[in-house]
């Protein structure tokens, strides 16, 4: 018998919706304990494996090479074309992206540090994982 793996967002709204069902009966649960414990209803070991063998397709936002972009860089605007792309595991993918016009990563009124083209990490969502100390994403895109 093959068993169907569903999408990672799915278990972890399942996840949400059994952690709620808990709690309404007075019994606390973490929200890790209840991934595991999702897992382990689609007869997985735990939410590690869940998370690996999820099908990948579905938690990304397809990106296409050529295809324009916009949005913010560091907190400038821009707006260019998918360069590159690179799956990186499940849910997350590489992309490089060559800006219509540079942008100037600098925030010194005294020097210049113009990108012409950038690369990042992103989430199905199209933040990068790496942000600034203020937790503001490097990169977050959108089909321009």
């Amino acid at each position: 018998m093959t068993t169907t793996i569903p999408a990672t967002t799915a278990m972890k709204a399942q996840a949400r919706r059994l952690r709620s069902a808990l709690g309404a009966r007075g019994q606390t649960l973490s929200h890790s304990a209840a991934l595991e414990l999702v897992a382990q209803t689609h007869g997985l070991a735990d939410w590690n494996t869940a998370a690996a063998l999820s099908p990948a397709g579905q938690a990304l936002q397809p990106h296409t090479v050529g295809e324009p972009v916009r949005g913010h860089y560091l907190g400038q605007p821009f707006t260019g074309r998918v360069h590159a792309l690179r799956r990186k595991g499940a849910a997350h993918m590489e992309i490089e992206i060559q800006l219509d016009q540079p942008v100037n990563v600098s925030r010194s009124a005294l020097f210049e540090a113009p990108r012409r083209r950038i690369r990042a990490t992103i989430g199905p969502e199209g933040r990068s994982i790496g942000a600034t100390s203020d937790g503001v994403p490097h990169l977050q895109i959108a089909a321009a």
